[in-house]
């Protein structure tokens, strides 16, 4: 048996055709959008006393496996979905009780006077919640509505129409060894068609992206940004715990000219929530987003939480943070962008899972009227009008301009931020527009000096890979890296040489790590096995030279209750 990876297209001719199941709408992601989409047109069919045949693909062992975020939640979208949720017995269970708005210098923090607070930083009515254990309710309430989820099943792969339209998805092939060749085990993919399929696959979507591309559909839009979020849950003295406590902070450890700032969440049983947030448009290379969340956890302000208390579980996931200004065009021939495959996150209120709920939805209520109208596979245009004309609309427009302002630095951000939402109350007659992507930002090595780092206490700081250990991430070596190189000497010849190597910095996994070969030349090892899904380097890249791809079903972490 030879080393040359065998194509898509000649395991197809070996072993195919695919199994194909039609279905009225395919939902690729089983996060908040897509599980709202499939439970809103469910709810529809009912109230018509119709059917319509709904499937959710997630990449995810489990519903929840993947899901992180903050969290502290706006209860408008799942009221609007479900009024009766507290009923139902939705694990939204703690709600806000105090907020707190902290600069940091390195020994001191300066508390922000709540008078003085933008509305997007209160969070009164609000919930600290696990999202994943949120989805994971959603998923009971979507499969006893009838919706077929297959989790472990990710998509891999869109297919088209003769006339260009999305016709639906393939999953990815399962027993293909690390070389590209299929094991006594492979099985091919199945063919999943549909009417209209939407998706939902959260920030920097493999699909997603190619769609853009496929469907122009960034045309006359800003760039779109991103952050990435890191995140530790642990378990602290009761005696330290407020419940529903939430606390942001700004400024220390970052420079005050890169976007960045923590989050603290007081959840029940004596859990809290911390993590912090870097933008990723950040420009020295030496820059490393999980250190400087090492390093934010030693604050004084900010230790004293977590004395006598045990780190539980661990992960990171990029946020699509571009706003109004750099959502895409959401629909096209046969199928529409929901949730953060789109970019529905409200920066300023460090907030998504509600947008992305309503945005599912309203793509729901345009499906259902299509298929009620005999239509298939054309665009959903209710939904892009119906957007327009929500209470979401009017949420990020209010916000447009935090991420702009914020980019300008801590201290002009702050200031303009201030005058934008406290006097003009997001109002202003101007809108402020980015013009780079965020791996453009990048700057040489040689223009800084390195970040000396300090070693973790393994107490309250800790390691990459006893970081990554904790978030259960699991891939089976034996198959294809999931993290391709569009050129293989890029990392070496420009990356390495230009930058001193970033990807083994901006990474918070421990994915990528530079070795001396035998003959004593660098390469670049990739530690796929590590990848925590966050895609972080599918953004950051300076290059643009590293593409993620869906590794086998079932892989990457598996969070508890992230």
């Amino acid at each position: 048996m030879t080393n040359t990876p065998t194509s898509n297209s000649s395991l197809l001719e070996q072993y195919g055709p695919r199994e194909a199941m039609e279905y009225d709408v395919v939902i690729v992601g089983g996060g908040p959008a897509g599980l709202s989409a499939a439970i809103r047109l469910k709810q529809l069919a009912a109230e018509k006393n119709q059917e319509v045949s709904v499937c959710i693909l997630e990449k995810g062992g489990e519903l929840g496996a993947h899901i992180l975020s903050g969290a502290v939640m706006d209860p408008q979208a799942i009221t609007e979905l479900f009024p009766n949720w507290k009923e139902l017995g939705a694990p939204l269970n703690t709600a806000v009780s105090e907020d707190r708005f902290l600069f940091l210098t390195e020994k001191k923090a300066y508390k922000t006077p709540n008078f003085l607070l933008p509305g997007c930083f209160q969070n009164h009515g609000n919930y600290v919640v696990s999202l994943a254990n949120v989805v994971r309710w959603l998923g009971q309430q979507a499969e006893a509505l009838g919706v077929e989820i297959f989790p472990g099943f990710p998509a891999a792969e869109i297919l088209y129409n003769d006339d260009g339209s999305v016709k639906g998805v393939a999953t990815g092939n399962m027993g293909v060894d690390r070389a590209g060749q299929p094991t006594a085990a492979f099985q091919l993919g199945m063919e999943l068609h549909a009417k209209y399929t939407l998706f939902a696959e959260g920030s920097r979507g493999n699909l997603g992206k190619q769609l853009l591309e496929k469907f122009n559909l960034n045309e006359g839009k800003s760039p779109q940004t991103y952050a990435i979020g890191i995140k530790e849950l642990w378990e602290i003295d009761p005696a330290l715990h407020q419940p529903g406590l939430v606390i942001h902070t700004a400024g220390w450890p970052l420079t005050s000219d890169t976007y960045g700032g923590s989050f603290l969440y007081h959840l029940e049983n004596n859990q809290v929530a911390v993590g912090y947030v870097v933008g990723l448009a950040y420009d020295n290379p030496y820059l490393s987003p999980f250190e400087e969340f090492q390093r934010y956890k030693t604050h004084p302000e900010i230790s004293r939480f977590f004395i006598g208390g045990k780190r539980i579980s661990y992960g990171a996931r990029a946020i699509t943070a571009g706003g109004l200004q750099a959502l895409p065009k959401l629909v096209f021939a046969g199928g529409a962008l929901t949730g953060c495959d789109a970019g529905f996150l409200n920066a300023s209120r460090i907030k998504g899972s509600h947008a992305a709920m309503k945005s599912g939805m309203m793509a729901a209520d345009a499906a259902f009227t299509a298929l009620n109208e005999g239509r298939q596979a054309d665009e959903l245009s209710d939904y892009p009008i119906a957007f327009k004309q929500s209470w979401l609309h009017e949420e990020l427009h209010v916000a447009r301009n935090f991420k702009p302002w914020m980019s300008k630095g801590l201290y002009t951000g702050s200031l303009m931020v201030g005058i934008d939402q406290i006097l003009f109350r997001g109002k202003a007659p101007w809108t402020l527009r980015t013009t780079h992507a965020d791996h453009t930002y990048l700057r040489p090595a040689s223009e800084f000096q390195p970040i000396v780092y300090p070693k973790p206490d393994n107490k309250l700081t800790f390691d990459r890979l006893s970081s990554v250990f904790i978030s259960n991430t699991n891939h089976s070596e034996d198959q294809p890296i999931h993290l391709t190189l569009k050129d293989p000497n890029v990392p070496v010849q420009v990356n390495l040489a230009e930058y001193a190597g970033p990807e083994a910095r901006y990474c918070p996994a421990g994915v990528y790590e530079f070795v001396k070969s035998d003959a004593g030349e660098d390469k670049l090892q990739i530690n796929a096995q590590n990848c925590v899904h966050c895609k972080t380097c599918d953004i950051k890249d300076p290059t643009q030279n590293i593409v993620w791809v869906t590794p086998e079903g079932g892989g990457g972490p598996n969070y508890p209750n992230m």
